[in-house]
């Protein structure tokens, strides 16, 4: 049938979408089969091959894909009049083929075909062949498409393209739609309000009760290197977790997920990131450099595989808690007491089986989380886990209080043993709020704007320097 209108022709990657298939098949692929994705990347010389072998090892589920709205509702608006919309783009031809499918756009699409690169001039040339010169409107994001443009009988730009003044001084028809990305959206990418959980790293100087300002600077610069690497560490787990997030009733917000962020300028970020991270932790020393490493290592290992492997997860969760203790030793050099890391491991994996129980309580279905190794049937044995974290924590205190080195730091022994109450009361209603679902994903982050919670451990505290002699020490009292 011949067709009267001009067709529309769209731009996949940054345009119709708000996001690259070629990146989001590499996360995805590096999430489900790093090795195989990997060697994908024998092929990055050769765009075309790689694409259609990254195409092959993760397939997308490319309904779940976010788009541009102003782009698909001008797409949906086009195809409901019988204008013919046609998705032309440098992705694979598997993906972009399953991404007209899914809405319904002509079945005449042009794509890389694992040998044509499908960019900048090719695609001009293959438009041209088959619909003729100003035989199109084109809507693309990006420079390549300036060679695109030059051949289409109206240029709908998406965001801001240079080179683009030049097409309409030289009267070709454009227009401009909204598009790109914001700062701001990239900070919360980063996840800033994380950063409380670093200040587990002035426990150490708490605990050995170096209150010199010379200690302090240095656990503070510690804080800031750990901070910019769990910021990357976040960006990657993000990257990764795309699918699962966008299936999430709450985590579909989250800037690459949702599109607000494009994928290369998270992995740039991440670069960055660990270059701040890595150089600060240096200026310290080397044992903090170490466990700044560890901590990142551990960290990916967990994104990649680990959270997906049922009690693993958990443990692994508290030994990276553990971990910013260890840091907070090793920047402020301070000894961290064995008493202490045994101690602070069990509170941790209790606080883990409280983030599953939140999520599994807050979950609408008895399927397993997505990307996680749980589902609703497991709540009874996460909680007999947190029971035992709990029981394990107080009995290690009470071992420490007795400890010579309990008794040199805390001379009143019957003061530490009061402390226990709020302590357990601290933690047993952790674990009651996380089954009632009636807390944050993050029970750290929870923690920390508890008004109730914090005047528990405020208590805690307190009855820990009277002990020690801090207050009297301070105060005369």
């Amino acid at each position: 049938m011949e067709r009267s209108v001009t067709p529309l022709v769209l731009d996949v990657d940054g345009t119709f979408l708000k996001t690259d298939m070629l990146l989001e098949a590499f996360w995805r692929g590096l999430g489900r089969a790093p090795l195989a994705t990997l060697a994908c990347l024998r092929h990055i010389r050769h765009p075309a091959r790689l694409k259609a072998a990254l195409a092959r090892v993760a397939p997308l589920r490319t309904d779940l894909l976010p788009v541009n709205p102003e782009v698909a509702a001008l797409a949906l608006a086009s195809h409901s009049e019988g204008r013919e919309v046609v998705l032309a783009s440098a992705s694979d031809v598997t993906q972009v083929a399953r991404l007209a499918e899914d809405y319904g756009f002509s079945d005449r699409i042009f794509a890389s075909d694992g040998e044509v690169n499908l960019k900048g001039e090719a695609k001009a040339q293959a438009l041209v062949q088959e619909m003729g010169e100003r035989g199109f409107d084109y809507v693309g994001n990006s420079t390549t498409d300036i060679a695109v443009w030059h051949h289409a009988e109206n240029a709908l730009v998406v965001g801001r393209v240079r080179g683009t003044a030049a097409l309409a001084a030289n009267g070709q028809s454009v227009i401009y739609l909204p598009g790109g990305w914001s700062w701001g959206a990239l900070a919360r990418a980063l996840r800033a309000h994380q950063w409380v959980k670093n200040l587990l790293l002035l426990l150490p100087m708490i605990a050995s009760h170096r209150f010199d300002v010379t200690t302090l600077v240095q656990v503070l610069w510690g804080i800031a290197a750990f901070s910019a690497a769990a910021s990357a560490i976040y960006i990657v787990n993000d990257l990764l977790d795309l699918e699962a997030d966008r299936l999430h009733p709450t985590k579909n917000r989250r800037p690459f997920a949702s599109g607000a962020v494009p994928i290369g300028v998270g992995m740039a970020t991440f670069v960055v990131l660990v270059a701040i991270a890595l150089a600060v932790a240096a200026t310290l020393n080397l044992a903090f450099l170490t466990v700044v490493v560890l901590y990142m290592l551990t960290s990916l290992a967990y994104s990649l595989r680990l959270k997906r492997m049922r009690w693993v997860d958990i443990a692994t969760l508290a030994a990276l808690y553990t971990m910013r203790v260890v840091a907070g030793a090793a920047a402020g050099q301070v000894e961290a007491s064995i008493y202490m890391l045994i101690f602070i491991f069990p509170v941790f994996l209790t606080l883990g089986c409280v983030k599953r129980l939140t999520e599994l309580t807050l979950a609408t279905t008895d399927e397993r989380l997505p990307g996680r190794g749980y589902g609703r049937p497991d709540r009874g044995d996460l909680l007999n886990v947190a029971g035992l974290g709990v029981v394990t924590a107080l009995l290690v205190f009470f071992r420490y209080s007795v400890s010579e080195q309990g008794h040199a730091l805390y001379p009143d022994t019957w003061l530490l043993w009061l402390a226990m109450v709020p302590m357990g009361w601290w933690l047993i209603r952790m674990v009651r709020l996380g089954w009632r679902g009636k807390q944050d994903y993050d029970p750290i982050v929870f923690a920390l704007r508890d008004k109730l919670g914090l005047g528990i451990l405020m208590l805690v505290l307190s009855l820990m320097f009277w002990a020690a002699g801090i207050w009297s020490q301070w105060f005369g009292v």
